[in-house]
């Protein structure tokens, strides 16, 4: 069942539609702030082995995130342990782990929790059954946000399409 969960996902997830809101005829939205942090985790992974730690200017610009809301996102993203920051003149932003090892998943668990939060409503002749293929779709979701890492994101062209 969960393969044919996967089959009814497939093409929903692209780079472009990484933006909020994701929309398409079955909607998953993200926030805002989700893809801010994915798009500057997939720059710093661009940065990743240079001497120089990213700064929030450069960031920002880069990227196209408001620098006052990208700050609170690096904060969370910093506490979460995907980055370390330096304080001072030389100071920045950096992967605390290798990208291979950071996910899709590990971004939207840590800024948002669960990716699909269903409810636990499972009242009338059909609620078990449509529970559980939410239940499905749930975990054919989280099972690709999983394969999909920093690394796979970086290398990627606006081109490509990312399948489920």
């Amino acid at each position: 069942m969960i393969s044919q969960a996967r089959r009814g996902l497939r093409g929903l997830v692209s780079p472009a539609s990484l933006r909020v809101p994701l929309i398409h005829p079955l909607s998953v939205k993200l926030s805002v702030k989700v893809d801010y942090a994915c798009r500057v985790l997939v720059q710093l992974t661009r940065m990743h082995g240079r001497a120089e730690l990213a700064h929030i200017e450069e960031l920002a610009r880069l990227e196209a995130v408001p620098a006052n809301y990208l700050v609170q996102i690096l904060s969370e993203l910093r506490n979460g342990g995907l980055i370390m920051s330096r304080r001072g003149k030389q100071g920045g932003y950096a992967l605390a782990k290798r990208p291979e090892e950071v996910s899709l998943y590990d971004i939207v668990k840590l800024i948002e929790g669960d990716v699909l939060e269903l409810g636990g409503a499972v009242e009338g002749q059909s609620g078990k059954s449509v529970a559980r293929a939410w239940r499905e779709v749930r975990t054919a979701l989280e099972e690709k946000c999983r394969e999909i890492t920093l690394a796979q994101l970086a290398v990627r062209t606006g081109e490509e399409m990312y399948y489920i």
